[in-house]
């Protein structure tokens, strides 16, 4: 062979030559390493901490259809009003992923450094909505009137988002005193569609995706336009100190995905602009 006509040496060849092969070997390795079967994986075991309007989306189809995909990942999740879990993270709750029905409580968390910031992604959008018992007469016909209700199921604006949105609202209007007085308040807006469903309160304020999911519940009006600052964002975020953050990842990018869309669009949630 006449290396001089190509300007390259047979050393620098050899060299080239080598640098391909190793660098084959290394995608192929990695390419074997990605298709190994599940059941030569290690199982691991993630949480996620979710808003109780999220439970039977994330127990019904999110989390089983996850598993189905990577059966060596068991995810657990634990659901209360978002101010319970971001007080419950605080003090040691061992959470992989953390999921708000608003984006106070994980702001907080991020500030505190108990989430990833890097991670955090505005999801999923909901609205807020007046029930009654269904097949009930009230003469509450919107939000404005309300106070000619008995009683009015809210959830605790302390620490459930729905509950202040709620208080948001009607602050708007001028009549949040009037409400609280007839109020009860519930530890989570899951409570507060139960009391309504069970006729325990004459009308209360949930999200659209609770009036949706559970029986018994007729919607009278949806939140208007123009009583709150901003819409009902739910934020999804990976925590700082998870010990899994790579199948935590993963967990993340599935309910990002448009399959995890789907579920969630199917359970009446909208994906955040």
């Amino acid at each position: 062979m006449n290396f001089q006509k190509t300007g390259k040496s047979p050393v620098k060849i050899t060299i080239a030559l080598a640098a391909l092969f190793l660098a084959g070997g290394q995608v192929f390795a990695a390419a074997r390493r990605e298709a190994a079967p599940a059941e030569t994986r290690e199982p691991v075991s993630i949480m996620i901490a979710a808003a109780a309007s999220l439970r039977l989306s994330f127990e019904n189809e999110l989390i089983p259809q996850f598993q189905k995909k990577y059966p060596w990942i068991t995810v657990e999740g634990t659901y209360a009003s978002s101010g319970q879990l971001q007080t419950q993270i605080e003090q040691g709750l061992e959470a992989d992923l953390f999921m708000s029905a608003a984006v106070t409580q994980m702001n907080n968390l991020v500030k505190g450094g108990y989430m990833n910031s890097a991670s955090v992604k505005p999801l999923l959008e909901n609205k807020i909505v007046l029930i009654k018992p269904a097949g009930t007469t009230t003469a509450v016909t919107e939000f404005r009137n309300i106070t000619q209700a008995k009683v009015i199921a809210l959830g605790d604006p302390a620490s459930v988002p729905a509950g202040q949105y709620a208080r948001e609202a009607f602050t708007t209007l001028g009549i949040w005193d009037a409400v609280s007085a007839k109020a009860s308040f519930g530890s989570n807006v899951t409570e507060v569609a139960s009391w309504v469903s069970a006729a325990s309160a004459e009308v209360g304020v949930v999200y659209a995706t609770d009036a949706a999911a559970i029986n018994n519940v007729e919607i009278i009006a949806e939140c208007p336009d123009g009583l709150l600052a901003s819409p009902v964002i739910y934020p999804l975020g990976i925590s700082s100190a998870s010990k899994h953050p790579e199948e935590a990842k993963l967990f993340f990018d599935f309910l990002a995905s448009p399959q995890g869309l789907a579920i969630f669009k199917a359970n009446g949630f909208s994906q955040a602009n």
